[in-house]
């Protein structure tokens, strides 16, 4: 099995570096294995789905709560 470094493997994605190395992290790319400090992502590993936010609609924590009612009130 042939595997690319992050930076190839930006360029094929056309996402940033950074981003490969958190996706990495959180374990969305299946084949993607740790070697010292660098990962290494298989050949013919498919980009993951984006999972981000994208609806513009942020849930806000019970704790924020406070914050949100101040800033409407104004």
């Amino acid at each position: 099995m042939k595997y690319l470094s992050v930076t190839q493997t930006a360029q094929r994605w056309g996402i940033s570096t950074r981003r490969i190395q958190i996706l990495c992290g959180q374990g969305r790319v299946p084949g993607a294995i740790r070697v010292g400090k660098f990962w290494v992502i298989p050949d013919d590993e498919p980009k993951p789905s984006d999972a981000r936010i994208k609806s513009g609609k942020y849930i806000k924590s019970h704790k924020d709560k406070g914050s949100k009612e101040a800033y409407e009130n104004k």
